[in-house]
């Protein structure tokens, strides 16, 4: 996806309810979980949605063959586990934002392959893509989480406008729809540099980063398209300062935009307050190579390489996140709103079957892209910073994508040559 899975899947968790201070070092081993045999630790990230934490650490006692004891992981979740998979005492099994590529590369996540054999087909393409890496998978997905536009059905006919379906249509839309009451649409407090990332490359028809690991945007569309969001900004069709940003819907149900860039976890709310008021929109194409972009994200379940156990690790994340479908679609949508990470199981739930959900679900399946696995944070900050200067200042796209075009290029050269 073009915001970093992190930022991501953390705003549904700010938006449940946010992040509390890191615990202590315990790592979680000993007797737990209700099964007899080896002892496996199991952490996950803190999330802010009620009923989570007690719904896993069941999953867990429902094993039979190790005795798996779950840790909640508040703080900072991604340092304390790359901490921890440097020594033998971190995790069996955890959750991660990844695996990042210094963790497959330096040998501290396992092989789960095998563990998706004849189901592989099953899982969202767009987020097990970047669990892949040399041709293996190094974490199980566990659920979808994506990003999309919601407008006001009522605001636009009665300014006599259609759902804009290009990013020309979205920027004259916006203009037409801002009053004095109302600004045309909400990208975040930022002008919309932090969460849209490379969406709107995408939307360009172009990507981050190539199959053959190569920049991805490298074309005048990028250019083109970064103007776009600029000229929102200019013609002040942004709403700024809003007392809550994108990941937050209130300031489309106050009233305070006409549309808003932010996540499905924010669908049941909006459904809540506005019944059939409201649509729901991928980030619109651009161009004539354009097409409709969707950024998805989701955390996976890994394996540490260096765990005591790791062969029991293994059996348990395919018990958990392959076989127990059941719980795979109850830890996606009965404390919050996830599309589950297999296919079959996002068709068939009850609650993403029809409406706005529905809808949600084959914009993921149909336009998702995820931020790849060699998108690394150096080539994510050259780009971010030079969006920022993009849409706020009225920098020059093309001088800026130059930059940052050789700063991409010798970053994956980097890590592309790195040996483990």
């Amino acid at each position: 996806m073009t915001i970093s899975r992190r930022a991501l899947l953390a705003a549904g968790a700010v938006a449940g309810g946010g992040l509390l201070t890191a615990c202590g070092g315990n790592t979680g081993r000993g007797n737990g979980g209700g099964g007899s045999g080896p002892a496996l630790s199991q952490w996950y990230h803190q999330y802010g949605e009620p009923g989570t934490e007690q719904a896993v650490k069941r999953y867990a006692a429902a094993y039979e063959k190790a005795r798996v004891t779950v840790q909640w992981r508040p703080g900072d979740y991604d340092r304390q586990t790359a901490a921890a998979l440097l020594t033998d005492s971190g995790p069996d099994v955890f959750e991660v934002d990844g695996p990042t590529l210094d963790q497959i590369q330096g040998g501290q996540v396992a092989d789960l392959t095998a563990l998706l054999a004849g189901v592989e087909d099953d899982f969202n393409p767009a987020v097990l893509a970047p669990k892949k890496y040399d041709g293996k998978i190094w974490g199980v997905p566990q659920v979808v989480d994506m990003q999309m536009l919601y407008y006001r059905k009522s605001l636009l006919k009665d300014a006599g406008l259609e759902p804009p379906g290009t990013l020309d249509a979205l920027v004259d839309a916006a203009k037409k729809l801002t009053t004095r009451k109302t600004k045309g649409l909400f990208l975040g407090n930022d002008g919309g540099a932090g969460v849209l990332g490379g969406t709107p490359l995408y939307a360009a028809g172009l990507q981050l980063v190539t199959d053959d690991g190569r920049p991805g945007f490298d074309d005048p569309a990028a250019a083109r398209a970064l103007a776009k969001i600029h000229r929102l900004y200019a013609d002040r069709s942004l709403l700024l300062g809003a007392p809550a940003d994108w990941s937050d819907p209130s300031a489309f149900l106050q009233g305070l935009t006409a549309m808003q860039w932010s996540g499905l976890w924010a669908l049941p709310q909006v459904q809540k307050e506005l019944g059939d008021d409201f649509g729901v929109l991928p980030f619109p194409k651009d161009g004539p190579a354009g097409r409709p972009a969707v950024p998805v994200g989701a955390y996976a379940a890994a394996v540490s390489a260096r765990g005591r156990n790791r062969e029991a690790a293994e059996a348990y994340v395919k018990w958990l996140w392959v076989e127990r479908t059941d719980d795979q679609e109850d830890f996606a949508l009965s404390y919050g709103f996830h599309i589950p990470a297999r296919i079959s199981l996002a068709k068939k739930a009850a609650k993403l079957r029809t409406g706005a959900a529905a809808e949600a679900v084959r914009l993921t399946t149909d336009h998702g892209h995820a931020e790849p696995l060699l998108w690394t944070p150096a080539a994510r900050t050259a780009y971010q910073d030079a969006l920022s200067r993009i849409i706020k200042e009225g920098a020059d796209p093309d001088a800026e994508l130059r930059s940052v075009l050789r700063k991409v290029t010798a970053e994956l050269d980097r890590v592309r040559n790195r040996k483990p």
